[in-house]
Parts: structure tokens; C-alpha cells; sequence
């Protein structure tokens, strides 16, 4: 009867169930890819393994069996390591964020006019609208013709926002002016410039300008790495 056999599971105690494996241990430790957690963390502070060896008090040689996967290191060893760092421990456990990937396709995106004019300048689209807290705003933007000199002075509208801004043109002839300068861009021409700066486009060909914009937040400037370029001697004077 259904309470008989009730009664008989509880006489037995609590379930038993097998051991864990060696190899299902094995492959939960391969899966969390420690060693290679710990090589991303040395290779972004531009460290060697000596180095890393020397402050976690580890051989070199451990530390290149570890990142290959060839050894599995103890809970203090990967302390040690993680306090090099400035880790917690449980950051060699925790699932790893999946690598940021989003396509936008042509038709998924909206074709909006300048903003702020009655007869807008330019239209664009942007290229990375699917992606959350983005470091950069790419565009697809086209520039209309404006007609002679006194038009083009009265289409162009200056904006400024922080960051710098990458524009390379597609097609067609685009004027940029920021601040007090000014450059004519014709297709395959590119210019970096600091968009703190009061700027802006006109097309000055016949027929439409396109270009791509990419603007990076200030923000992300601010946390880039500085580029230390090393000092070239100079070469002796060929009169000297």
C-alpha cells in the first residue's frame, strides 16, 4: 500500500546518493577556465609571470602550469594571486560575462533628419543603437547640398558635447569647421578632433555627402590607458 511504502523510505533514512567523480570535479574546475582568468588579469597589467611569481610569493614555473591548466591551485595559493590583483576569490568562481556581440542590420534602423532645423542640413542613423551603455556612438550620416556660399552659412548649425569624434567620408565632399579651422574632405578622407570644440558639417559637392561618425564619451577617454611612445635619439647632424 502507497503508506506502507511511505513509511518504509522514511525507516531507511535519508536518501543515498554517489559520490561526485573525480573527473565531473575535473571538469567543474576546467569550466570556471581559472588559468586563463589569471592570465587576462597579468597580461592588463603588462605583467610577466616572474613578476606576478615574485609578489604572490610562487614560482614562475607554477604559475605557467597554472594558466595552461596543467596544475589546479589550492584556495591559498589563488588568494594570493587574487590579492595581487585586487580581486575577491570568488572572482575566479563566478560565471564569465558573455562577450559583447550586436549586429544591426540595414533595415532594423531609423533614418532621423538634424536635429533642431526646419529644413535639416543632414540626416543619419545609428550604428550602435541595440547596444546597452555603449563608449561610442557610431553613425551613418548623409549630407544634403545646400546650394551657393550664403546657403551653406545659413544651414550650418555648431554643437559641441565632450569626447572626440571620428568622421571618415564615403562619398561626395563634406567642409568641417571646429573652432577656427576648417578642412574640405573628399572620399577616403578621415579627421579626429576634439568635439569639445564648437563644430560642424556642410556638404559642399553637387550632390550628397555620406560619411561615418563614430563620438566617444568623455568617459571612456577618461579611462583609456596612455600611450607612452618611447623617445627616438636623434641622428647626428650630417654637417657636424
Amino acid at each position: 500500500m502507497p503508506g506502507m511504502e511511505a513509511a518504509r523510505r522514511l525507516d531507511a533514512g535519508p536518501e543515498q546518493t554517489a559520490p561526485i567523480g573525480e573527473e565531473t570535479a575535473e571538469r567543474f574546475i576546467e569550466e570556471k577556465h581559472i588559468g586563463e582568468r589569471i592570465k587576462r588579469l597579468r597580461l592588463r597589467k603588462s605583467m610577466g609571470l616572474v613578476e606576478l611569481g615574485r609578489q604572490a610569493g610562487l614560482s614562475a614555473s607554477f604559475l605557467s602550469q597554472l594558466e595552461t591548466g596543467r596544475v589546479v591551485p589550492t584556495l591559498r595559493n589563488l588568494s594570493r594571486i587574487a590579492m595581487v590583483f585586487s580581486k575577491d576569490l570568488a572572482y575566479f568562481f563566478e560565471n564569465e560575462p558573455q562577450p559583447l556581440f550586436r549586429v544591426h542590420r540595414k533595415r532594423e534602423r531609423v533614418r532621423l533628419p538634424q536635429t533642431g532645423a526646419d529644413h535639416p542640413a543632414y540626416f543619419f542613423e545609428s550604428l550602435g543603437f541595440m547596444v546597452p551603455d555603449r563608449q561610442m556612438d557610431p553613425y551613418f550620416a548623409q549630407f544634403l547640398p545646400v546650394g551657393d556660399e550664403a546657403a551653406r552659412e545659413e544651414a550650418i548649425r555648431t554643437h559641441v558635447h565632450p569626447g572626440c569624434e571620428f568622421l571618415y567620408v564615403l562619398d561626395g565632399r563634406l567642409e568641417l569647421r571646429q573652432g577656427e579651422n576648417r578642412a574640405t574632405l573628399e572620399p577616403g578622407d578621415a579627421v579626429y578632433f576634439d568635439s569639445g570644440s564648437p563644430h560642424s558639417y556642410v556638404c559642399v559637392s553637387e550632390k550628397p555627402a555620406s560619411a561615418v561618425i563614430v563620438a566617444m564619451h568623455q568617459t571612456a577617454i577618461a579611462h583609456a590607458k596612455p600611450v607612452v611612445t618611447p623617445a627616438v635619439p636623434k641622428a647626428p647632424h650630417p654637417m657636424r
